[in-house]
């Protein structure tokens, strides 16, 4: 090997190290912004907070956010998702939530709770994914 081959064959190496270092370090970051809440209160109210570093603090963001009364944390999550349904017809009546690893899982769990609490026209109301979800 010509002594120009060999350096290219070191550059390129450094060069996928490199990038592959930057990679970790993204999924690193990524991940540990993971934690996210959903709030929800009468009348369809809601918060929801996604990728946040704690789940404290995505808790306190979603309690913020929720424009009802007496709003309460129905669930946390790291890494997942979440949804909240309400009955179309009556948004004041019926309501459920889910979570899960995947959107779609989390959605119709929401709505199968909205259903089981008496609606009849059940809709998905919000919905989010964390960092992994």
């Amino acid at each position: 090997m010509t002594q120009l081959h060999t350096s290219a064959m070191r550059a390129f190496v450094v060069a996928s190290l490199l990038l592959a270092t930057v990679t970790l370090m993204f999924v690193a970051v990524s991940t540990a912004r993971a934690a996210g809440a959903l709030a929800i209160g009468p009348c369809a109210a809601f918060g929801e907070a996604h990728d946040f570093p704690t789940i404290d603090a995505a808790s306190e963001s979603a309690l913020s956010k929720c424009k009802g009364t007496s709003c309460r944390l129905a669930t946390t999550i790291r890494g997942g998702c979440a949804a909240f349904a309400v009955d179309f017809v009556n948004p004041c009546g019926a309501i459920g939530w889910g979570k899960g690893p995947r959107l779609g899982g989390s959605q119709n769990a929401a709505l199968e709770a909205c259903y089981k609490d008496g609606g009849t026209e059940c809709v998905i109301r919000t919905f989010f994914c964390d960092a992994n979800g």
